[in-house]
């Protein structure tokens, strides 16, 4: 008999002669046991402490199986409960059932099937448990990497669902919003996760070398073939292959990628027989690829083969709360990298990270940080150490000194106003995007002489 020690049951039942009886049955295998002589008395032991299963019979005087049951899945649904029934009453355990209970067996109660399903209940929540613990900890782990705005908890749901399939995806998005770094993670979760991973630049690559580039070349191919080259897709065969900035791709070289797409054969250069491989195609565009597609600059067909799901990056003006937490990610980055002591961005810093629009999104967000954190020589990264590296994001206006104190003020007032805007004008979540208190938040409204309303 497998080892229950650590399963601990309530059992519930009216008559102390069954309980007694379920009682030694169950210690003998291993299973501790907490006994309840009532429905009122099995809720509130069952509020006070946990239980790895419930053992609930059906007839009781002063509140029967079915509202015990009740009761007990309002507290925590997640405990499986396993009714003990009588007298032939199948259809009363079978009710139970589509209530949420585990399973049902009847009296008298044979031990081994009384033992077995409570191990298989006691399993059953384990595993849920650790799925749900796995789950979390992926979408923790996922937060850290694409960020905590509302708008990205649709990507990485949308990147949950998609990883455990063999879907080739698009994903769009402007320069810097992280397409690669999706297209990474997405392997890095799929079934394919320990097979190569190789990218292609499709704008990098010349049009004279893309063919052989991606699909390899016997020697004496063509002048200059020496030696017999892998392309990029047998390089990846088993793996996903990743087409970065695949509007780049000719006519020419879209009729290719189509026929390998659809017969899963490459053909090398130079070579007669055709190489099969497996593998799983994530492309991106920085493009409305769609136009490209009513235009005739890329084909219709390829369009939907590649594209069986889309993923869509929002830019970083398009999700302004995720700034402070990419901020501050990137500045420990940095410190670490560089030996820095730089620990934090001042509020000031802060506003002018918040005032801005981003156009090269999170790659610019963290190439300022870095160069930020280089330059700083104290603990903290000061307004001072943000503004020249952003350049003329925020104007300033010609002639005289402008003050530091003036320039910060105009982007206070400008960040605040942003905040109102894509909040709705509602205080709490304006402060809570720039995360100051709400007093914090009325004083500098007043300042600036802006708009209170609601």
């Amino acid at each position: 008999m497998k080892d229950n020690s650590k399963i601990h049951i309530l059992l519930v039942d009216d008559e102390k002669l069954v309980r007694s009886v379920m009682a030694d049955m169950l210690n003998k295998n291993g299973i501790f046991v907490t006994e309840a002589s009532s429905g009122n008395k099995a809720v509130g032991l069952f509020a006070g402490r946990p239980f790895d299963a419930v053992l609930l019979d059906m007839i009781m005087p002063d509140m029967d199986g079915i509202a015990t049951l009740k009761e007990l899945k309002k507290i925590n649904p997640d405990v499986p409960v396993i009714i003990v029934t009588g007298y032939g009453d199948v259809a009363t355990a079978v009710e139970a059932i589509k209530l949420g209970a585990y399973d049902y067996v009847e009296k008298p109660v044979d031990e081994n099937r009384i033992v077995l399903t409570i191990h298989r209940a006691t399993e059953k929540k384990r595993m849920e448990t650790k799925v749900r613990e796995l789950g979390m900890a992926i979408n923790n782990s996922l937060e850290w990497s694409l960020g905590e705005s509302l708008a990205m908890k649709g990507v990485i749901g949308a990147v949950n669902k998609v990883a455990a399939t063999d879907f080739s995806i698009v994903i769009e998005g402007e320069t810097g919003t992280g397409k690669s770094t999706i297209a990474r993670i997405i392997h890095n979760l799929s079934r394919r996760a320990k097979q190569p991973f190789v990218t292609v630049d499709m704008g990098l690559i010349p049009e004279t070398l893309i063919e052989s580039e991606l699909f390899g070349h016997e020697r004496g191919a063509f002048t200059g073939a020496d030696r017999k080259k892998m392309g990029f897709f047998e390089a990846a065969n088993g793996g996903t292959i990743f087409i970065d900035e695949m509007e780049n791709m000719s006519l020419f070289v879209q009729s290719k990628l189509l026929r390998v797409v659809e017969s899963r054969l490459v053909h090398p250069l130079g070579s007669t027989k055709p190489v099969e491989i497996d593998i799983r195609i994530i492309a991106a565009t920085n493009k409305d690829i769609r136009r490209n597609v009513s235009q005739k600059q890329f084909r219709e067909d390829l369009f939907f083969r590649l594209g069986e799901f889309f993923i869509k990056v929002p830019t970083l003006r398009d999700r302004h709360e995720d700034i402070p937490f990419f901020a501050d990610k990137f500045l420990l980055e940095a410190a670490g990298e560089l030996g820095k002591q730089a620990r934090e961005i001042s509020t000031e810093a802060m506003t002018i990270l918040m005032s801005y629009s981003w156009p090269g999104n999170i790659r610019e967000l963290k190439n300022v940080i870095r160069r930020a954190v280089l330059f700083c020589d104290s603990e903290s990264i000061g307004s001072g150490d943000i503004n020249f590296l952003i350049g003329d994001a925020i104007e300033q206006p010609a002639g005289n000194f402008v003050s530091l104190k003036d320039i910060v003020g105009r982007v206070e007032a400008e960040a605040i106003s942003n905040a109102l805007k894509i909040s709705g004008n509602n205080r709490t979540k304006a402060a809570s995007v720039l995360q100051i208190d709400q007093k914090t938040l009325r004083t500098k409204m007043k300042e600036y002489n802006l708009a209170q309303s609601d």
